[in-house]
């Protein structure tokens, strides 16, 4: 009967076990799938030409750039999130719409980063692609973006087709 008591003891223990190996990463991927739900608004935003919603994934004292090169020299191009919110909002003809692909996300805590190369298209133009560098912070509003930075080229850009077709 001893054993009897061991073998359930040693059992629950392993299936309590599993359930923790297997609980944990629903909890890290549901922290994932949130900070990417604050990037997908972002360029729901753009796309929508919703300067109020870009505006709104930031945080307070954000700030983002670019890298880009120009006759042969590399350069930050600083910008603002509150700049860019307003040129979203302004009218424009074309749609602003900037698709992604391959994401990566790290989250530790209230810290997460995303990694993504990206395509521009102005309506159904391609103007330029790169990489998408975003830092945010869970605060008391949520996962916002705290700085943003991205590369700019309009050469040696490789699209998957599926994402060059708008899906």
């Amino acid at each position: 009967m001893r054993h009897k008591g061991l073998i359930r003891s040693a059992g629950l223990a392993l299936v309590l076990s599993v359930g923790l190996v297997f609980s944990t990463p629903a909890v890290a991927q549901s922290e994932q799938e949130a900070v990417m739900a604050v990037i997908t608004t972002l360029f729901d935003g753009m796309r929508a030409g919703d300067g109020e919603m870009v505006r709104g994934v930031f945080a307070e004292g954000a700030s983002m750039s670019s890298v880009v090169e120009r006759d042969g020299v590399t350069s930050l191009n600083p910008g603002s999130p509150s700049g860019f919110a307003d040129a979203v909002g302004q009218p424009h003809d074309e749609v602003w719409d900037e698709r992604i692909w391959d994401a990566v996300v790290y989250v530790d805590g209230h810290l997460a980063s995303v990694w993504t190369p990206y395509a521009f298209y102005r309506g159904t133009a391609f103007s330029h692609c790169g990489a998408n560098s975003f830092q945010l912070m869970k605060g008391a509003d949520g996962w916002k973006i705290v700085y943003l930075v991205d590369s700019r080229r309009t050469e040696g850009c490789e699209i998957p087709e599926a994402v060059q077709q708008g899906h």
